[in-house]
């Protein structure tokens, strides 16, 4: 029978940085028939988010978000070999995705390129503080359905729109569907820099992904 606090439990155990208890919890949790998917975005991807936070306010340091984020890693790696194989190896579209230019947060990046690859989706990770022609070679190299940016803070959001001129000017705009997301970012921001898609959350961003592929 699914509980659902079995998912908050994981969460909280990912902050904890138990590795043994999150183990034996998504054993429960898979036992008690949540799917590997549900496991991910429900338990472990909330878990990183908390630590994220707890990061910002001084409550948790560098070394034991990295500790958090090899659990995670672990625990994701261990969740996609229990996927069904069509689940797995279904492939949506190709995306590249980065933290622009300025901007060394990752977290919440890092967690909607977990979510985007056990979704199918087969994801090219440019990192943080990416430069746009770092963005633009990535698309050209691997010929990307989507470009997906990032940004934390308020400062570094011009680099979005940066990104939008600099795609036209290599002249791959036409052919590439852009999203952008983080924390200070909106749908107002999203249009007024012609993004095609804007993502409140990790989740969100899967979500639109999908819509887009299909348009």
């Amino acid at each position: 029978m699914k509980d659902e606090t079995t998912l908050q439990s994981i969460g909280d155990s990912l902050v904890n940085i138990q590795e043994d208890v999150t183990f034996n919890l998504i054993e429960t949790a898979i036992d008690a028939g949540f799917s590997p998917l549900e496991i991910i975005e429900n338990g472990l991807s909330p878990g990183m988010l908390a630590v994220g936070d707890h990061f910002e306010r001084g409550e948790m340091f560098l070394p034991q978000v990295m500790m958090a984020a090899t659990l995670m890693g672990k625990c994701v790696t261990s969740l996609n070999e229990k996927m069904a194989e069509n689940e797995a190896s279904e492939k949506k579209g190709v995306i590249v995705l980065g933290t622009v230019e300025g901007d060394v947060h990752d977290i919440g990046k890092n967690i909607v390129k977990v979510l985007l690859n056990v979704n199918g989706f087969d994801v090219h990770d440019v990192g943080r503080d990416a430069l746009l022609e770092k963005f633009v070679e990535k698309a050209k190299e691997v010929n990307a359905d989507i470009i997906a940016s990032s940004a934390l803070m308020t400062g570094t959001m011009e680099a979005m729109g940066d990104l939008e001129t600099a795609l036209k000017d290599a002249g791959i705009r036409g052919s590439v569907k852009t999203i952008v997301g983080g924390a200070p970012v909106t749908q107002y921001w999203a249009d007024k820099i012609g993004a095609d898609a804007y993502a409140e959350n990790a989740g969100e961003a899967v979500q639109k992904a999908v819509e887009l592929m299909r348009a």
